[in-house]
């Protein structure tokens, strides 16, 4: 049954042009992680309700989900790092083909070694999607460029079902990677300024919420 919905609700996602179908193609062929159909048509879609003026994304690769944001939500910026250099060199590429090229900016790097060349904030959205055991390294560098109504977004919380695996069940080469994912999925459940949900779509999509706060500046 679960498989049933699975297949009638990629039935109902929107057709995507030509270009972004032929990046999906070269995904596929070199084994370029990109985000899940479902989970990048339920982030568009929650990003179209957020309306941000800019977003932060960690982990560019080939460009996909910064070209699906910038090309769903007009006059919005993105703002995308990415530290391998053909990664790099694809993604300026498929920019440079989209309709929202002036939208998006590449920031060539590590996310965890920029130093004095981390991005200029605020943002409104952040979106994380690049090394899974380094997502709390992640959100504790870019979550205070964040505006006051920010929302943070991270993919891959499921990773491929390893996540819900039992640790001696998970191959021995990801089992600190998936170790610390769980780690941080756990502690931002708890986190006491933001509010979060983990969306069963794609391959998990998180989504954390600032927390209101009182006019004394205590997090309700």
């Amino acid at each position: 049954m679960e498989h049933e919905y699975s297949r009638y609700s990629e039935g109902l996602i929107p057709p995507r042009t030509e270009r972004i179908m032929e990046m999906e193609q070269y995904a596929r062929d070199h084994r370029v992680p990109i985000m899940q159909l479902e989970g990048m048509e339920a982030l568009l879609q929650i990003l179209r309700v957020q309306r941000p003026a800019r977003i932060l994304e960690i982990g560019t690769a080939i460009g996909y989900s910064a070209i699906r944001m910038a090309e769903a939500l007009p006059g919005t910026e993105v703002v995308t790092i990415e530290r391998e250099p053909a990664m790099q060199e694809k993604a300026e590429e498929n920019i440079g083909r989209s309709s929202a090229e002036g939208r998006i900016r590449l920031v060539r790097g590590d996310a965890l070694e920029l130093g004095e060349g981390l991005p200029e904030g605020p943002f409104d959205a952040l979106f994380i999607d690049a090394a899974k055991g380094q997502y709390r390294r992640f959100f504790d560098l870019y979550e205070p460029l964040l505006s006051g109504r920010g929302v943070i977004y991270c993919d891959n919380m499921f990773m491929h079902g390893l996540a819900a695996e039992d640790p001696t069940d998970i191959p021995r080469k990801n089992r600190t990677m998936i170790r610390k994912l769980k780690a941080f999925t756990e502690w931002l459940m708890a986190h006491p300024g933001y509010d979060s949900a983990l969306l069963p779509v794609g391959d998990g999509l998180m989504i954390s919420t600032k927390k209101e706060s009182t006019e004394e500046g205590a997090v309700l």
